[in-house]
């Protein structure tokens, strides 16, 4: 196994979370393969792959200075994904082999080259995508906590600082009288949000002018922290996901549920 830098021909299947025999990856769209670009280019954003003996793509992680994210905090990296493949469909299952914890290590030797002063990384205290009880079991600690995501950090000298969710009002959209108010928060660098995202666009584009549809981009820090999402769908003020990604079918019919209400 090794760990490499993101070369460009792999960059459309590190955008895909590795899952290019997917339909689901293929339907998020253009959105992260558009971040990842902006990013690379304008805000520092690393990326790096893990390879197996035979050199076939199992793992990757995307992480970036914490000053352009939606995390508050100095001096220090951020993670914004680590993913190993899992699943028996394509590539086949490459966990519980290490692939994992050679990309955080490989990712927190660059940041500490780069003059990092620690990593961040946030996760989920539930046991699925993402659990903080993984980053813990790797050294790190908690340093903030919204619902059920924990911001998580490791320092790599005394002086460094822990980093915070960014303070947000949480503020909602304004009802729109007559209409149902679809407001996607998207900032591209999730595929998994941008599945949701274009579900919903496509969803909504069904109902006419009685579904109004707004994005919000919320890959700039200043929408973060006026709003207080990051990514999620809105109906009415009430967030479209509270698990996986929801089928387009399933969006669908909430939103015909709340048309027949208008």
């Amino acid at each position: 196994m090794k760990v490499i830098d993101l070369p460009e021909e792999k960059k459309d299947l590190f955008c895909l979370c590795l899952e290019d025999w997917s339909e689901d990856a293929r339907e998020s769209g253009p959105k992260r393969r558009e971040w990842l670009d902006r990013c690379q280019r304008d805000c520092g954003l690393r990326a790096k792959l893990a390879l197996d003996d035979k050199g076939v793509e199992g793992g990757m992680i995307q992480y970036g200075p914490v000053k352009h994210s939606h995390v508050e905090g100095s001096g220090l990296y951020l993670v914004y994904c680590i993913h190993v493949h899992g699943h028996s469909q394509g590539r086949g299952n490459f966990r519980k082999h290490g692939m994992g914890k050679a990309l955080l290590a490989a990712a927190e030797e660059d940041a500490r080259q780069l003059g990092a002063t620690g990593m961040a990384a946030w996760g989920v205290w539930l046991p699925f995508w993402m659990r903080a009880s993984w980053f813990r079991k790797h050294g790190y600690r908690r340093a903030d906590r919204r619902g059920i995501s924990v911001l998580l950090w490791k320092p790599f000298s005394a002086d460094a600082t822990p980093p915070r969710w960014l303070p947000g009002a949480s503020k909602l959209p304004e009802p729109i009288p007559g209409k149902v108010n679809v407001t996607a928060f998207s900032s591209g660098w999730c595929m998994a949000q941008n599945l949701v995202y274009e579900r919903a666009r496509r969803a909504a584009a069904e109902f006419g002018d009685k579904v109004v549809f707004r994005e919000i981009d919320t890959s700039k820090r200043g929408a973060v922290a006026e709003w207080g999402f990051s990514d999620a769908v809105l109906v009415d003020g009430r967030n479209l996901q509270k698990g996986p990604p929801p089928s387009f079918e399933t969006i669908r019919k909430v939103f015909a549920r709340r048309v027949a209400r208008l």
